[in-house]
């Protein structure tokens, strides 16, 4: 049995640009490092898996004014084909302080359109739920809309029917180009997310609908930063046009037909003046797997605007380990890839890892609960690891939903710094010792001396 062995974080902290503000927690990153989602605000307690009512994760989000949202209770989370609207700001979502095997949702998603809200340690499962292909059903994960101020760090997005996780919003909203980078989503970090298994074939209007993450038109300050991309059709992530971002020590594992790409596209940006996108990537490891396109690229370039690319230290192998291509294209159009010595998009103290040691590093580290993962999470892992694994339509094909009896524990506020939402012991509630390789219950009773 491969041993998923635990890295350090190593992450710098970042400097903000207000005087004395903390970062978000330790190890928080990019242009929202310094958001203070819920810091100092009122602690609301779930005390339920209900989908709404008094004590559930939908009231404690609904409610108004800065809050730190903890549990007290562990398990599944049915929103039966409902989106979860976080609509009022400074907010933290603290996953990690649930008993395990901690908060999953099922049947539903989740849409962030406010800003400064900080999530962690929360796996979505939206799934087909038996619906017919091409019915209608077309739920994101996860998607910030307009939304600015942003963290989602450590947590599991998988069977989305549209993207697992990403940053959208209108693309032109008032006259001037800053009027429309202001008027969507801006100042994202998504990091050590689990991002897998876009379902392909299935409920989604369009058809074929398995994607990683969209970075809609004219999103700036986008960092996406040591996720795992893993059994995505396309967008592993897609930057649409005039996005600035930095994509950085990710690894992205049996891509389809596209693993990072461009494209501003002529007939959704008729009568405006096109912006040249702004990308950096460092770092990044693409591996090809069994679902993916021989030869695909690292990068490729679609649609009509240009895209001013930094590229370094990034690796691209097919399943056998041969080199695939840096560059290609989807369409033969004017779009004009200009590449540059140094980054044009950057956020300040970013620490990064060399390609080689970011293969170990994510597998040990990406997703919700490293040290309390469920099964859908370790199959993942483990398949990545092993070169296993392929797109899939429906969730049933894989084991279907997560089944968990529900779990209690009290939150006890002394045990935790509030500010940062990090145990004061130095480890989360169930974890016995360093992240590491979880094995199941017969794995455990063959190796015990």
């Amino acid at each position: 049995m491969l041993l998923l062995r635990a890295v350090a974080l190593g992450l710098a902290l970042m400097t903000t640009p207000m005087a004395l503000a903390a970062t978000a927690f330790p190890g928080a990153v990019g242009w929202a490092a310094a958001t203070p989602g819920g810091r100092g605000g009122q602690v609301i307690r779930v005390t339920n898996l209900n989908a709404d009512g008094p004590g559930s994760l939908r009231a404690a989000i609904n409610a108004k004014g800065p809050r730190i949202i903890v549990f007290e209770v562990g398990g599944v989370i049915d929103m039966k084909r409902t989106t979860l609207t976080i609509g009022e700001p400074f907010v933290t979502i603290a996953g990690q302080t649930a008993p395990s095997p901690g908060i999953t949702l099922i049947r539903g998603g989740i849409d962030v359109k406010t800003h400064d809200v900080i999530m962690r340690h929360i796996r979505v499962r939206p799934g087909v739920d038996g619906q017919a292909k091409r019915s209608g059903w077309e739920v994101d994960a996860l998607s910030t809309v307009g939304a600015y101020n942003i963290i989602v760090d450590h947590c599991t997005m998988t069977w989305a029917l549209d993207e697992n996780l990403s940053a959208s919003g209108p693309r032109f909203t008032g006259k001037t180009v800053e009027e429309w980078r202001r008027g969507t989503s801006r100042n994202i970090t998504f990091s050590y997310n689990l991002l897998a298994e876009g379902l392909a074939d299935a409920s989604h209007p369009k058809g074929e609908h398995s994607k990683g993450s969209l970075l809609h038109d004219n999103a700036t300050g986008i960092l996406i930063y040591r996720n795992l991309y893993a059994h995505n059709v396309e967008r592993n992530p897609l930057l649409k046009g005039g996005v600035h971002a930095a994509v950085v020590n990710n690894l992205i594992y049996d891509p389809g037909k596209r693993a990072i790409h461009y494209n501003l596209m002529a007939l959704e940006w008729a009568g405006q003046d096109y912006q040249t996108g702004e990308l950096a990537a460092v770092g990044n490891v693409m591996r090809g797997g069994p679902s993916t396109d021989e030869r695909l690229p690292f990068l490729m370039l679609g649609g009509d605007g240009d895209l001013r690319y930094h590229g370094r230290d990034n690796i691209a192998v097919d399943k056998h380990g041969a080199q695939l291509p840096m560059f290609g294209r989807y369409g033969e159009t004017r779009a004009k890839l200009i590449e540059a010595d140094k980054p044009t998009v950057w956020p300040e103290k970013l620490d990064v890892l060399p390609a080689r040691d970011v293969e170990t590093h994510v597998l040990a580290n990406a997703g919700a609960r490293p040290w309390d993962r469920d099964e859908h999470d370790i199959r993942v892992l483990f398949f990545v690891a092993e070169g296993r694994g392929e797109i899939i339509d429906d969730e049933a094909v894989v084991g279907g939903y997560p089944e968990a009896t529900p779990t209690r524990a009290a939150f006890v506020a002394a045990e935790w710094n509030l500010d940062t939402m990090e145990p004061k012991s130095g480890r989360y509630p169930g974890q016995k010792g360093p992240i590491q390789e979880s094995l199941s219950a017969r794995d455990r009773a063959m190796r015990r001396n």
